[in-house]
């Protein structure tokens, strides 16, 4: 029997903890065992000791409810830390166009999160588009302040390095204002991703694919998450190895990023209140991508990006109502070499630049 099931869906944007409620349509799945998928000889779901609240589920009364940035302990109570809690911390992000939270100790986001809409992006026939929007020239990278100094990601780390400054949410996200795109720009949205063949090329394809759903689906949730997987050596055993940026060595390489997207639109015409739900996960390495490669290649279950990160994007009750979103549309890229069109000016009408 099909079955009602609230769902919270909150705002980019928003104050935290903010969002809408929404009634879910779908047959209930079986739950489907974990298992440990891996990418070219890397496995994707390492065992952790703890997991977060998840940022999108339900509260015991059934009511929609969405989970802080940060989860907060009873540690400060105790009399052992009278004099302080030491962290892990990590730093609440709230702009415009996304929320995250930042990873002090490898110096880029542990997540972001984004609400896409075809209004978000000005492309609603319903909304008249701002008076004016954001233009990607008029941005520059810069310096978080609101991160402490000792583990703030410096612009000097990133110089020569060898690696592009990967905006986690894309500046291409955050058009319907300038302040807006201009906040994408803080390092504290930054990872360090290889260039040719990967941030320039694939994964704006890839970013691109994620804005594009808005025409299919009222309401595209985007999560990125940095990941650091284990390979397995020629000993036959796994380690993590990645590489350290600056000088001194201050942020971290990832070796792999996910897009995870949670999708609704209306079940019927005729019940635009009841949502049907939708989500996937994509799991690439932070490496050159030929533009051939076909995007299902990359899909991997959301939980083994959760355990991967120790992070709970979705309840259960979320997971178990949602169908996979290739399923539900087509999961194909589309190759445009947006790096091309920046060089060359009479492109720029054309092709929108990625991150």
């Amino acid at each position: 029997m099909s079955a009602l099931v609230q769902a919270a869906l909150f705002a980019a944007g928003a104050v935290v903890g903010g969002g809408v409620t929404a009634a879910v349509f779908t047959k209930r799945q079986a739950q489907r065992p974990v298992i440990a998928p891996t990418v070219d000889g890397t496995i994707v779901s390492p065992a952790v000791a703890t997991v977060s609240p998840p940022v999108i589920g339900l509260g015991a009364n059934g009511n929609a409810q969405i989970s802080s940035l940060a989860s907060a302990t009873s540690l400060s109570s105790s009399a052992v830390l009278k004099y302080g809690n030491p962290g892990p911390i990590a730093d609440p992000i709230v702009r415009q166009a996304y929320v995250a939270a930042y990873d002090r100790r490898l110096r880029h986001p542990a997540w972001t999160a984004e609400h896409l809409t075809l209004a978000s992006l000005g492309k609603s026939p319903l909304v008249a588009p701002p008076d004016a929007t954001g233009d990607r020239s008029k941005s520059t990278f810069m310096e978080d302040d609101t991160i402490p100094v000792p583990f703030r990601a410096r612009l000097t780390d990133y110089l020569r390095s060898g690696y592009d400054r990967g905006h986690m949410v894309p500046a291409a996200d955050a058009k319907f204002s300038q302040e807006a795109m201009n906040e994408t720009f803080y390092l504290s949205n930054m990872a360090p991703q290889v260039g040719e063949g990967f941030n320039r090329h694939y994964w704006a394809y890839l970013e691109d694919w994620c804005r594009r759903l808005t025409g299919s689906f009222s309401d595209v949730y985007v999560f990125t998450v940095p990941l650091y997987l284990p390979r397995r050596d020629s000993d036959g055993k796994w380690r993590i190895t990645h590489e350290v940026i600056g000088s001194p060595p201050n942020v971290s390489v990832p070796t792999h990023f996910a897009k995870v997207v949670l999708t609704s639109k209306p079940a019927s015409p005729s019940t635009p209140n009841i949502l049907e739900l939708a989500m996937g996960a994509f799991v690439l390495p932070n490496a050159p991508i030929p533009d051939n490669t076909p995007l299902e290649k990359f899909v991997m279950p959301v939980e083994a990006v959760e355990r991967a990160a120790a992070l709970a994007l979705f309840s259960d009750a979320v997971k178990s109502t949602s169908k996979h979103i290739c399923q539900s549309t087509k999961c194909e890229v589309i190759v445009r070499r947006f790096d091309d069109a920046r060089k060359r000016p009479d492109m720029r009408r054309t092709i929108s630049a990625p991150n």
